[in-house]
């Protein structure tokens, strides 16, 4: 097991390395704190597969950007996703947009699910 913590490529890989280090339901606990602490309950199912929960993060972030913004920005500042990230985001296309921050979300929700776990 590495010691230091590495940043999942992507979903999927990040998804992967949840089940394999038995992180998954850590992680789906802190996605559904997080979200409860902004006050945008998710409510994750601990059985939910990968990929409903990618599309259930994406989906809840599409909306908050489309119709509740303020709430969307009290989220990325609970969650703590680093704001020099989300700008660099193209914001031309919500869809597309929506996708990049539900990845940011999970990365840093990962992130602390990881440290956790080894600390």
């Amino acid at each position: 097991m590495s010691s230091s913590f590495v940043a999942p490529l992507n979903t999927d890989v990040l998804l992967t390395e949840a089940s394999n280090e038995n992180l998954y339901f850590n992680l789906i606990e802190q996605i559904n704190k997080d979200f409860n602490l902004a006050n945008e309950s998710i409510d994750l199912p601990q059985d939910i597969q990968p990929e409903e929960l990618k599309s259930a993060l994406h989906e809840k972030i599409y909306r908050l950007i489309q119709y509740k913004f303020a709430e969307y920005l009290n989220l990325l500042y609970i969650v703590d996703v680093p704001e020099d990230q989300v700008k660099k985001l193209d914001g031309s296309d919500i869809a597309e947009l929506s996708k990049q921050v539900a990845f940011l979300v999970l990365k840093r929700e990962w992130m602390k699910v990881w440290f956790r776990n080894k600390y």
